[in-house]
């Protein structure tokens, strides 16, 4: 018999869901077929055979599982049945795990209840659908998609993404054993838990949560600095315009801003580089990954634009433009948020004139690109006119980058911006 463990599948979960078996147990497969599909806080990843064999399951649907964890075991037609969970795998049950990491709410895990994926769990409180709706819809595995089939009949309005807290002081967020409890409790239940006097208090989702704990990581552990300049995209904004219709693909700021700083390693390498230590940092080893920061209302996500500084403006534009619709439809790939070697955080809101992003943990610099705005200038004839401008800041691991090479590199990317295509 064959193992079929768990990978590791991000840094951010030591638990996955495994949602579905898309093969029997009993039932032969072939080499790289997919077996299982497991969710993560982020996306939802095939597991595929690594050989041809008989398939047999050591978990349920439902159960939570971690990584290396043998889930699965592959024989030749006709072996006898593995003895299962007993072996010595370390292997759960959904109900057991769910005893054990206090979510077995969330997962639906009790006899009869449906497996609820964390995106539709995350739907159902956005728009107050009822676990009885849910469970009505006789569906073992309840997805996002399923979930959408009941905004009519649900007549919610959705609850807003954020509220206010009535209390005093913000709510510390919880950590270990707490984090653990907290994982299916609303607003409702947080109110039943300080005795029901209506405090304001309300729960972060779980995808907000993991969001809290690279921030929080962040500030902990990297001593960052912040540097932003004035660019004119005056320029850039017509280029743009002139590219999309030249090239038949969406060309916008962000695509001249990623392919401008992937072009940048060479001359900037620590810029990109991952920290090993206090004094010592590794290179990117296959070219420069661009993440941009997407958020379509579940949550913020940063896909990897790879290699961005060795490939023409259209695949970048079309590679972005696959990103986002994956983002709008819930299909990343596991692969898709991995290699990044630097961070771009968008910020759409005209008002906004500057932002300053977080260092992800493992980078040295994260870029913060605003919305074009106008400004009145006037020019060496006398003459006032109109510019379109933007905010550009560098936020940046002050152990490997100092100020210098901050207003360097930022002033790079504001020439490519300014000039745009003069490099072609």
């Amino acid at each position: 018999m064959t193992d079929i463990p768990v990978p590791k599948l991000n840094n951010n979960d030591s638990v996955y869901l495994l949602t579905a078996w898309t093969v029997k147990d009993g039932e032969a497969v072939r080499a790289g077929e997919p077996i299982a599909e497991l969710e993560t806080s982020k996306a939802v990843e095939e597991l595929t055979a690594p050989q041809d064999g008989v398939l047999r399951h050591l978990l349920p649907e439902g159960a939570e599982c971690a990584p290396g964890q043998v889930i699965a075991r592959l024989g030749a037609d006709g072996d006898a049945p593995d003895p299962g969970p007993e072996a010595g795998t370390g292997a759960q049950t959904g109900t057991e795990a769910g005893a054990q990491t206090g979510t077995g709410a969330e997962t639906g895990t009790e006899a009869g209840a449906p497996v609820i994926t964390a995106p539709a769990r995350l739907f159902m409180d956005e728009h107050g659908i009822s676990v009885e709706q849910v469970a009505a819809l006789g569906v073992k595995v309840v997805r996002r998609s399923d979930l959408e089939r009941l905004l009519p009949a649900a007549g919610a309005v959705p609850r807003p993404a954020s509220v206010l807290a009535a209390a005093p002081e913000p709510p510390v967020p919880a950590s270990g054993a707490e984090a653990a409890d907290t994982e299916t409790t609303g607003p409702e239940t947080a109110a039943e838990r300080d005795g029901g006097e209506g405090t304001g208090l309300v729960e972060l989702s779980r995808a907000q949560r993991r969001v809290a704990e690279v921030v929080e990581r962040s500030h902990r552990e990297i001593p960052a600095a912040f540097t932003a300049m004035r660019v004119d995209v005056t320029e850039a904004l017509a280029f743009a315009r002139q590219e999309t219709r030249r090239l038949r693909a969406l060309i916008g700021l962000p695509e001249l801003l990623v392919q401008a700083t992937g072009g940048l390693l060479d001359r900037f390498p620590l810029c990109f580089a991952s920290p090993a230590g206090a004094h010592r940092a590794r290179l990117p080893a296959a070219g420069v990954g661009v993440g941009v920061t997407m958020d379509v209302g579940r949550g913020m996500v940063v896909p990897v634009v790879k290699d961005a500084g060795g490939r023409p403006l259209a695949e970048i534009a079309r590679d972005l433009m696959r990103l986002r619709q994956a983002a709008l439809n819930g299909s990343f790939r596991e692969d898709d948020l991995r290699g990044g070697s630097i961070m771009v955080t968008l910020h759409t809101e005209e008002a906004v004139v500057t932002a300053v992003p977080v260092v992800f943990p493992g980078q040295t610099c994260a870029l913060s690109l605003t919305a074009p705005r106008p400004e009145v200038v006037e020019t060496a004839e006398g003459v006032f006119t109109t510019r379109r401008v933007v905010s550009l800041g560098l936020a940046y691991d002050h152990r490997f980058v100092n100020g210098r090479e901050a207003a360097e590199f930022l002033g790079a990317l504001r020439s490519a911006l300014e000039s745009p295509g003069s490099e072609d």
